[in-house]
């Protein structure tokens, strides 16, 4: 990893603090910015959605799905934790938190669109940022490959059934064409053309070739990541500020699900015997989110400033420090997570 990106947590935490001050200083300019849209699409968020996620996407090798046997256990796992786990346990958490727990301290009229931003923020395991927690922790690079590559084929066909499913039983109206419309182009349509742009590169230059424009391309995504930081949280900065016990309900639930999925994700790695290398990522991919995906969405099914787009930005807020020591975590453990693989 370059310097840029071992301070990756830094510049996070430094774009958020300036788009949440632009967005409260400066709330014409932001509201100007979320009237560009067509279809319910966000132009701007959209443009920079497409420019931080297709330069990741060329990384995953569709073709490496054909090696998942190789680790049968561990993807079996994950695959348990991303789909049958995660997206009902958040569905949960949120019921139990909004509508319960924490439902006197919310503004009247707005835990439906919470509950909807926590359910879009769970739906899709991440994709992107992935490959750096993979790294950090020193996983297994071929397994992360695999995995991530089968998420998004799964992704393309279960992400927008799921969604409607869990808003259904959350009793909140699912705008059908938009959803659809929002996977088409934060999925299907970037999926497509980084597998063709790679499979092209690849034939006109051969791996070297990809490499090149993986290294031009990433400051180019890091970038689109940073100012994605900035638009999100200036379009929330005056909720931000007015509303912050708002932002620590939120957290809460999203939390809980996070150290749940990873913490069951890595446990069963371990009681079925799968190597450390394997359950790290695992661990990780079972708890990260598509948070590109959730905000997207968020923001064509419920408006920029909605309550649900507000929810996903708050898991924005957490992912990179929840997930920077979930990695912490997993790699001072992993004396204790060997010494079991070691007994007979």
């Amino acid at each position: 990893m370059g310097r840029f990106e071992r301070y990756l947590s830094a510049w996070v935490a430094l774009c958020i603090v300036v788009g949440t001050a632009l967005g409260h200083a400066l709330p014409e300019a932001f509201a100007a910015l979320g009237r560009m849209e067509a279809a319910r699409v966000n132009l701007p968020v959209a443009a920079l959605v497409w420019l931080m996620i297709i330069p990741m996407l060329l990384k995953v090798d569709f073709g490496a799905m054909r090696d998942v046997r190789q680790h049968w256990r561990g993807i079996g796992v994950t695959l348990f934790v991303n789909w049958a786990v995660k997206p009902f346990s958040m569905a949960l958490l949120g019921w139990l938190f909004l509508r319960h727990v924490f439902v006197d301290w919310l503004p009247p009229g707005q835990v439906d669109a919470y509950m909807a931003g926590l359910i879009l923020l769970a739906a899709a395991p991440c994709t992107a940022m992935v490959f750096v927690w993979s790294h950090l922790c020193r996983g297994d690079a071929n397994f992360t490959l695999s995995q991530v590559a089968l998420n998004d084929a799964i992704m393309v066909v279960a992400f927008a059934p799921l969604v409607a499913l869990l808003l259904g039983l959350s009793s909140i109206t699912v705008p059908w064409d938009t959803l659809a419309l929002s996977v088409t182009l934060y999925i299907l349509v970037p999926v497509a053309l980084a597998a063709g742009l790679r499979r092209w590169l690849l034939a006109h230059g051969g791996q070297a070739r990809l490499d090149a424009v993986l290294a031009r391309l990433g400051p180019l995504s890091l970038a689109a990541l940073l100012a994605t930081l900035v638009l999100l949280f200036g379009f929330q900065g005056r909720q931000i500020i007015e509303q912050p016990l708002v932002i620590a309900i939120l957290a809460v639930p999203i939390l809980v699900q996070v150290y749940f999925n990873s913490a069951l994700a890595y446990l069963l790695n371990r009681r079925f015997g799968v190597a450390h290398c394997v359950a790290g990522p695992s661990a990780l991919i079972g708890a990260s989110n598509f948070f590109e995906l959730a905000v997207a969405t968020a923001i064509a099914l419920f408006g920029v400033h909605s309550g649900a787009a507000l929810a996903t930005v708050v898991g924005v807020l957490i992912e990179v420090p929840v997930m920077l020591s979930v990695v912490r975590i997993v790699n001072r453990s992993r004396g204790w997570y060997e010494r079991r693989l070691a007994t007979p």
